[in-house]
């Protein structure tokens, strides 16, 4: 077995005898065993971290996580040292604009009618763009890129790794979510639009396409023709199948609600608060008792005065003072399933562990790794991807990280990152980006 010690130092150039051949730097068959002072699992329940561990990758995906005093690695796998270094789940962000070249073209947010369930962001995907490569190098391994709120339904996101050079590398889920937008930006549709109207036409627009994947269930079931497919419509098929989930930029309480209500309730169809912000986590506990995850950011914190945001829509308290962390007002409302998202490039890509961080200092409790969890396993939950990523558990993709401490601490660096086994960002060879 050949044993390499990844020091501390993680400046560029390195000694020759690193470069390019240090053991991860590609994926194999081989097996691969990291030895680290503290591996962070957080998988759903159970044991959240193993001190001393031994994490095994073989073939792309984890074999488990040992602890290094009780477990001898097998024969014939190549030995990473870390030394005092953390391995953590890759960080996964549900609300991403940046995986194409230009945010401001119209891909992202064609606006001819106020709800646009065909449109399709994955369109316009280009692998390896800056905004990617700079969150890649701070630990985000796996974005929902997805189209604009400037309409209520903007479209189907889709669900990407970031560190592939070839969109078929990087495609975890097509379609990722299908993207609603309550209140706020949709508003200034053509001449505007009031919230009843807009309530209206989402809740129509949704039944009309449950209607469409209904009648192919009935035609399967039933051993018959199956009707002709509309490519409006086709990502009802997979909401209803519950393939993939709806995805809400949502904010204010009122919004929050009707999030809750109309999609969760009446719909019956799989849903997360997205883009959380404000007052919402006034409908904490009704999202908490409905199964619908809170996805928060990219503000964090809530002002301590009342300001009208914009026409008819008032964030703040003016109760008693203070400023409110909106992650701890979730989990005062019984809430578990709380994350963090960026927008980006709204908020780089890479600020990601940052938003965690404003939870945790306003805040957010973090007695079980919460803050953690909320950048891994809990958005992996929240789009139907955690069988394949957001924990280290067997049989999940080799997505790791290679940090100095806790990945949500900005003083935090990070020094390899492997997705699916692969070395895809490694300053023993390159230099740091972030």
């Amino acid at each position: 077995m050949r044993t390499l010690i990844l020091t501390l130092s993680t400046v560029i150039p390195c000694t020759p005898a690193l470069a390019g051949d240090g053991p991860g730097s590609a994926a194999s068959e081989d097996g691969l065993a990291i030895l680290t002072k503290k591996a962070v699992t957080v998988p759903l329940e159970g044991e959240q971290v193993v001190n001393d561990a031994v994490v095994l990758v073989k073939g792309g995906r984890i074999e488990g996580v040992h602890r290094r005093a009780s477990f001898e690695i097998p024969e014939g796998y190549e030995v990473l040292d870390v030394g005092d270094r953390w391995v953590t789940p890759g960080l996964i962000d549900l609300h991403c604009h940046v995986a194409s070249t230009n945010f401001f073209v119209n891909d992202l947010n064609d606006v001819v009618y106020l709800t646009n369930p065909g449109l399709r962001a994955s369109t316009s995907v280009v692998p390896g763009t800056r905004h990617l490569l700079n969150g890649l190098a701070a630990g985000v391994t796996s974005v929902l890129y997805i189209p604009g709120s400037g309409s209520n339904i903007g479209g189907q996101g889709v669900l990407l790794k970031t560190g592939f050079d070839e969109y078929g590398r990087m495609e975890i889920r097509n379609p990722g979510s299908l993207k609603l937008a309550q209140a706020g930006n949709p508003e200034g549709w053509t001449v505007g639009v009031s919230r009843s109207f807009m309530n209206y036409n989402t809740r129509n627009t949704f039944q009309r396409g449950l209607a469409y994947a209904v009648r192919f269930a009935k035609a399967a079931a039933a051993g018959g023709d199956a009707p002709v497919k509309d490519p409006m419509w086709e990502v009802f098929r997979s909401l209803l199948a519950k393939e993939t989930q709806v995805s809400t930029h949502t904010q204010i309480y009122q919004v929050v609600l009707m999030t809750i209500t109309m999609i969760r309730e009446e719909l019956g169809l799989d849903v997360y608060i997205d883009h959380g912000s404000f007052d919402g986590w006034r409908a904490g506990k009704l999202a908490a008792e409905k199964g619908v995850p809170a996805i928060l950011g990219p503000r964090q914190i809530a002002p301590h005065i009342v300001i009208e945001y914009r026409p008819g829509m008032f964030i703040g308290n003016d109760t008693d003072g203070r400023i409110y962390g909106m992650a701890a007002q979730y989990q005062a409302q019984g809430h578990e399933l709380v994350g963090f998202n960026t927008d980006a490039p709204v908020i780089p890509e890479e600020a990601l562990p940052l938003q965690a961080a404003m939870a945790v200092r306003y805040g957010f409790d973090t007695s079980r790794a919460q803050h953690v969890r909320g950048l891994t396993i809990v958005p992996a939950i929240a789009a139907g991807i955690d069988d394949r990523v957001g924990s280290l558990e067997p049989g999940k993709d080799a997505d790791l990280l290679i940090t100095d401490g806790d990945p949500a601490d900005p003083r935090t660096t990070v020094s390899i990152v492997f997705i699916e086994g692969e070395a895809v960002y490694d300053t023993r060879t390159e230099q740091r980006r972030w």
